[in-house]
């Protein structure tokens, strides 16, 4: 539930920044409000489309083992985890700003309304389709239930709403490059986390045949299983009896994401200068 919460959130905040952004900029412009709307609900038909879609591959491709499908959900998640965190480091603030320039030609007069539609809707759209594929992922390596992912997605849309809220009317104390700091952390460990887990489900369908024995086990201390156990799984990968595997998988996601992030921020910001 924590994790399908904290992706949740982490999209939807990203979603509600630039819907927040168009519509400052277009603010007292006529009809702005209704094309932006379109935009959103034709963004979330989408989203609930390809919902439907995974939902019919995950059948479709049931026959090709649980542990094998679980695990090619979870390498998939974190290939496109990866990929997210690194790309918002380096394109979040151009984006920004392209959404600022679209909004004030539209104000002006340059582009048509129907734009607007158009750059929310894919916005949404996008954010709409990761959350799909990332809570699919989530499911595969917490074996949450229906209730438990649907509750945290609640939470996390809510939260997300609200705070892009909070964004728009400009009452957030706290700046908006820290709240996506601390999520990016919060994602590259999700991210880890569900590598060690692909790496746990390949060795059960007898894929992986090395390195699968533990190497300690604290469940004495800290179960896996007990809520602060779960709780500590989620949000840093904890694990109570892991094998050398799933540390390699752990450390290896862990130090290419914040290793590739760095890189890509070095390299932006070498060729701003």
């Amino acid at each position: 539930m924590l994790a399908a919460a904290i992706i949740v959130f982490r999209e939807v905040l990203e979603a509600a920044l630039i819907i927040g952004i168009v519509l400052a900029a277009t603010k007292g412009v006529d009809r702005s409000r209704a094309w932006i709307a379109a935009g959103v609900a034709a963004g979330l038909i989408g989203s609930a489309i390809l919902a439907g879609s995974a939902e019919a591959l995950s059948d479709a491709l049931a026959g090709m083992g649980q542990e094998v499908f679980n695990a090619s959900v979870l390498l998939v998640a974190v290939v496109m985890l990866g990929w997210h965190t690194i790309w918002m480091s380096t394109h979040g603030r151009e984006m920004a700003r392209d959404m600022k320039t679209v909004g004030h030609a539209v104000s002006m007069g340059a582009k048509p309304l129907s734009v607007l539609a158009v750059v929310v809707g894919v916005a949404v759209l996008r954010e709409g389709g990761e959350t799909v594929l990332f809570l699919y992922g989530v499911s595969a390596a917490g074996g949450d239930g229906v209730m438990a992912t649907a509750l945290g997605f609640g939470l996390g849309l809510a939260a997300g709403a609200a705070v892009g809220a909070l964004l728009y009317a400009g009452l957030l104390i706290i700046p908006t490059r820290h709240l996506f700091s601390v999520t990016s952390w919060l994602v590259t460990l999700l991210a880890a986390g569900m590598a060690a887990q692909a790496v746990n489900y390949l060795a059960a369908a007898g894929i992986l045949e090395i390195a699968t024995q533990p190497l300690w086990d604290t469940s004495g201390l800290l179960s896996e299983g007990s809520l602060p156990g779960r709780i500590a799984h989620t949000l840093v990968g904890y694990m109570d009896r892991p094998s050398a595997g799933q540390i390699l998988a752990y450390g290896a996601t862990l130090l290419a994401i914040t290793g590739l992030t760095r890189m890509a921020s070095r390299t932006t910001g070498s060729g701003a200068n």
